[in-house]
């Protein structure tokens, strides 16, 4: 008797764990893992990242593969020093990552947890430095789309309309004190509170450490015990809290674009390039924004968002 689909992916994702937790993936120096032909497995594995994001960026990747002729399987690793071993030796064949994140974890593991970060705020360069790092794994890096989760700034709406404020550049040149509610590693990371203060002039006075995006977090600075709130540029609630972005006008974070990372192996194929490329002139940050409130806020399920998604942008049929 076969299982069904969800028992079947929670025995996948024992296994990964088992496997995985001795295995660092194919040897650098293993040339044949790079320079084979790129392979077009028609059964693939597609990793989820365990969050809501990375559950419906999963789920359309399986819909627009199994669209383009594939039978497809999805576990959630949540883990990434587990699943990117998996993804190198091709228990994985798919994860949905984010590009400058991916690039400086992927710079990290290669070069030592102190190397210089090769992310930056520029997509090109960026991609530039993932997809030579990715390469000599044995990994392919598509390209990426329009949807961005990045770092994100937000004030209450009633703030902003007070003072005038659409950017971060008008907070600084308001000269107000803020604030922050944030991790407490935001005091030093420099896309936090220093890039704020040297990008920006933002004046600082404080770091609230209540979390990036918590609940308490986005409340402390509802009821103004706080001025801003770090988040990210998906939060599905801060209306919910009556927040508003303010925008990143120079470019202090990082281009955390959307890209599927394949195994060149078993996936490196014109076919799933094509087939998950389709997401790229469609899927935007607000429409990410609005599927993570159908599943966090409305209880929906990410198949169930994913796939209404899909059909109303006509790439796949409905049914």
């Amino acid at each position: 008797m076969s299982l069904p689909i969800r028992a079947r992916r929670a025995l996948a994702g024992l296994v990964l764990l088992a496997a995985t937790a001795c295995t660092t993936g194919p040897s650098l120096e293993n040339q044949g893992e790079v320079t084979a032909p790129p392979g077009d497995s028609k059964e693939l594995t597609i990793g989820s990242a365990g969050f809501t994001e990375s559950d419906l960026l999963a789920q359309m990747y399986a819909l627009l593969l199994e669209r383009a002729g594939y039978s497809t399987d999805i576990i959630s690793v949540t883990n990434r020093e587990i699943y990117e071993p998996a993804l190198e030796s091709g228990q994985i064949d798919v994860v949905p990552e984010y590009a400058a994140t991916f690039a400086d974890w992927l710079n990290a593991k290669a070069n030592g947890a102190d190397a210089a970060p090769v992310g930056s705020p520029d997509l090109a360069t960026t991609m530039k430095a993932l997809r030579a790092l990715a390469a000599p794994r044995g990994l392919t890096v598509l390209d990426p789309g329009r949807a961005v989760d990045q770092n994100a700034f937000a004030v209450a709406a009633s703030y902003a309309k007070k003072h005038d404020l659409k950017t971060l550049s008008d907070l600084g040149r308001a000269n107000l004190p803020v604030r922050l509610a944030a991790g407490d590693e935001c005091v030093q990371r420099p896309y936090c509170a220093p890039g704020l203060q040297k990008t920006y002039g933002i004046d600082i006075v404080a770091v609230d450490p209540k979390g990036v995006g918590t609940t308490q977090a986005k409340q402390a600075v509802q009821n103004g015990q706080d001025q801003m709130v770090l988040t990210t540029t998906t939060d599905a609630t801060l209306d919910e809290f009556g927040l508003v972005l303010l925008a990143d006008d120079k470019k202090l974070q990082n281009a955390d674009y959307v890209v599927p990372v394949v195994n060149r192996a078993r996936a490196g194929s014109d076919g799933v390039r094509d087939a998950l490329g389709r997401l790229n002139t469609v899927l935007t940050t607000a429409d990410l924004a609005s599927m993570n409130e159908q599943v966090d806020s409305w209880r929906r399920l990410p198949e169930d968002v994913a796939r209404t998604y899909l059909e109303s942008k006509k790439l796949i049929p409905k049914g």
